[in-house]
């Protein structure tokens, strides 16, 4: 039996270093990839045409990455999340909670459907989901602070995490389902890829739940973190306040 090298394996610590050193990822990727072929003992020849047709193959790819983001940067600088906020404030009976909870019902149930691509940080939690967070938390807080932006910035990030996560492994075509068929199709167990999505329903309903609850707690959570910051300042400027009397007199 021939021994399995591992020296192969040397590329994946030149990603880790690479992006722990904050690099150029695609000097990274690049590096990562001459690092495994001369680990390999592959003919330099052969290292770069494998790295040419990685390029051949994903020259689309950049394209395809960066007109959504110039399309969402524009219409950022045109007022579109100011718009996002001041829209969501004129619905009365919309919390931050019920925001959140309802995105977070739809992000699920379109991913089960395949439709992942209806969501995402850059071209809807940015532009969309967190400006109408923080909107409909100003309209029972007032005026946020920093910290209070950031944490609902990052919940709502959160929410859109854990719909799709969850929801994308009820799709049967979904590449994770297709994965775990010929894994087990392999090893001599017929299992239906429908049945394995099928297995993945109540996990996502847990999900589902589970993550339902953090959201809508999260209105009282805010509003008790400001109330306790309310009164922490009162007594902070009336201890100020005693201390400074002897020396007015």
């Amino acid at each position: 039996m021939d021994a399995v090298s591992y020296w192969p394996l040397v590329g994946v610590l030149v990603v880790a270093a690479g992006f722990a050193l904050r690099m150029n990822p695609l000097l990274v990727v690049t590096l990562a990839g001459l690092a495994t072929g001369t680990a390999a003992a592959l003919p330099f020849t052969n290292i770069l045409e494998a790295l040419g047709e990685g390029f051949v193959h994903t020259r689309t790819l950049s394209l395809i990455l960066v007109l959504p983001l110039a399309v969402v940067g524009l219409l950022e600088r045109n007022g579109l999340r100011e718009q996002a906020a001041r829209w969501i404030s004129r619905f009365k009976s919309i919390s931050t909670g019920r925001l959140l909870a309802l995105y977070l019902f739809i992000r699920e149930t379109s991913a089960a459907l395949g439709l992942t691509s209806l969501g995402g940080h850059p071209q809807m939690v940015r532009p969309l989901l967190a400006p109408m967070a923080e909107g409909a938390a100003e309209k029972s807080l007032g005026s946020l602070s920093d910290d209070e932006r950031q944490k609902l910035r990052a919940m709502s990030a959160a929410t859109d995490n854990v719909g799709l996560f969850f929801g994308e492994d009820i799709f049967v075509a979904f590449g994770a389902v297709v994965l775990m068929y010929t894994f087990l199709a392999e090893r001599g167990y017929e299992v239906e890829p429908i049945h394995i999505a099928l297995w993945g329903i109540p996990t996502a309903l847990c999900a589902l739940i589970i993550h339902g609850i953090r959201v809508l707690r999260l209105d009282r959570q805010l509003a008790k973190a400001r109330s306790a910051s309310s009164v922490s300042d009162t007594s902070t400027a009336a201890t100020t306040d005693v201390n400074i009397a002897p020396e007015g007199q």
